[in-house]
């Protein structure tokens, strides 16, 4: 069993509200959960607040985005230190629906990184492959040079989580398949290991998002390089517990 804690990360995108996350607070407070497992739901920015207060110390909280500046003219934006001001410690960044939904580049993925790191924040960056990437055969090429990006933003691994979420199985349905997942995580921790060092690829944990449910967890947990999940939809559920505990 690897030594790297399992980690599983919740996105809640946006989606719910005071009533419908108060119910999902009791049902995670009161969750026997695998104490080897680190927990961090992702919140609405307009919940931070809200989730940190309401949920147990023992379950982080995490912004779904932020920008690469402290303060300024950005009608909107949320910035590392009014995430920080919040009692927040995680963000997630690059996430494929900020990169194809809203247009983000790897140059500014790259910087918000690097300003959160500095910012003491850490962060759950994204990467992944398009459907018509995989089946063109360029998957190891794209996951690459998005982890090169990130990686010429790091200084210190041991606050990055790195997310392999393709982006075929976001919220389809469809599940990368455990050897699937294994290959490219395996062929991830070997790109860190050529362009980084050992350490890193050693310890940084990279985990698998896309369509995770309490059904497949298990089997997806059980590889060798998958250190848990990020996970959509099923983290407003109950079965969010299951999957917390996919290796207990």
């Amino acid at each position: 069993m690897s030594a790297r804690k399992f980690f599983v990360g919740g996105n809640w995108k946006m989606n719910g509200d005071k009533e419908s996350l108060g119910e999902l607070f009791m049902t995670l407070n009161t969750a026997s959960l695998d104490d080897e497992t680190e927990v961090v739901c992702g919140a609405p920015s307009i919940y931070l607040d809200y989730a940190r207060s309401k949920l147990d110390l023992r379950i982080g909280v995490a912004a779904q985005n932020c920008y690469k500046v402290p303060k300024g003219a950005f009608t909107g934006e949320i910035s590392p230190a009014m995430i920080k001001d919040c009692g927040i410690d995680w963000v997630i960044l690059g996430h494929s629906e900020r990169r194809h939904v809203f247009g983000e580049s790897d140059e500014l993925i790259g910087q918000k990184v690097a300003h959160c790191l500095e910012s003491d924040l850490c962060v759950i960056a994204c990467i992944g492959e398009k459907l018509e990437e995989r089946e063109a055969g360029t998957t190891d090429a794209v996951v690459f040079a998005q982890t090169k990006v990130i990686a010429d933003n790091v200084k210190d691994w041991s606050h990055v989580v790195l997310a392999y979420e393709p982006v075929w199985a976001i919220g389809t349905g469809k599940t990368a398949s455990p050897a699937q997942a294994q290959e490219v995580h395996e062929k991830l921790r070997g790109w860190l290991r050529a362009n980084v060092s050992d350490a890193v690829a050693d310890t940084i944990r990279i985990i698998y998002g896309g369509s995770v449910t309490a059904v497949n967890c298990k089997e997806l947990a059980a590889q060798a390089d998958v250190d848990g999940f990020l996970v959509g939809g099923a983290s407003l559920k109950p079965e969010f517990v299951d999957i917390i505990n996919a290796r207990s």
